[in-house]
């Protein structure tokens, strides 16, 4: 049996006496992509806090690559290989798409020598040019990322994530505020990096969900209530109940 790339056991998180996260269960392999769903107050944000060691757990431990993570700070955890994109894209709007790819693939990031190093940029310029592809914003390379549109800054940011080549990416809500025919698109380009990088992605829309076509966990108070494919989700009478709605409404 494989050893997955990141395991939650056992996680509980008391704030106050409020659980929320409460013996919390959840593995993921390497390559894959997964989508997290459940009613607000389910624990999603609070699950992500813990991966990144934004929030030290009330109990449990978090393995990531064979490591206990707890007790790590953020950016110990960051250099270790995972990335989180947060529900507001976090773009340098004063910087256009090209300088923004640049800081994100190139190292040491200070950012004088960044920008102003022709020799850094010229090494990377490959990837950034990859990176613009992904994302269909190779026409936008010299626009400043503050003009793009709401979907537009979002892929940047996927972009720059991907660009950073973490081990373990994780995107919350990365459609909110994005039209259908963004959301669609954004579906399109996290399926398309599946296999090569491991993404787990907490959204609402179950539209998105849906196209994503991927393993889905259901969250409930704190606690994993289910895991499966879409098809089993979506007539699980428990996810009916606490977060999908009534069965007719899943079928539109």
């Amino acid at each position: 049996m494989k050893v997955p790339l990141l395991e939650l056991r056992h996680i509980s998180v008391s704030f106050e006496g409020f659980l929320a996260l409460n013996n919390l269960n959840l593995s993921l392999q390497a390559g894959e992509l997964r989508a997290v769903i459940g009613p607000n107050g389910a624990g999603k944000t609070t699950f992500l806090d813990v991966i990144t060691g934004k929030v030290k757990p009330t109990s449990g431990d978090v393995i990531f690559k064979n490591c206990s993570l707890v007790g790590k700070r953020e950016h110990q955890i960051a250099r270790l290989g995972i990335g989180r994109k947060f529900q507001s894209p976090r773009v340098f709007e004063s910087l256009t798409v090209f300088e923004n790819l640049t800081l994100a693939v190139s190292k040491p990031k200070r950012p004088l020598p960044l920008l102003f190093d022709n020799n850094n940029q010229s090494k990377n310029l490959d990837q950034i040019h990859h990176l613009m592809n992904i994302v269909n914003l190779q026409t936008r390379k010299d626009i400043y990322a503050g003009s793009l549109s709401h979907g537009q800054k979002q892929w940047l940011e996927i972009a720059m994530l991907v660009g950073q080549d973490p081990d373990l990416l994780l995107v919350d809500e990365p459609v909110a505020g994005l039209t259908d025919e963004e959301t669609e698109l954004t579906a399109d380009l996290l399926r398309s990096l599946t296999g090569d990088h491991t993404i787990l992605v907490i959204d609402h829309d179950m539209e998105f969900i849906r196209r994503l076509n991927n393993p889905i966990t259901v969250l409930h108070q704190g606690s994993v209530l289910c895991e499966g494919p879409m098809s089993q989700i979506q007539t699980d009478p428990r996810v009916v109940e606490v977060y999908l709605g009534r069965p007719e409404e899943l079928e539109k």
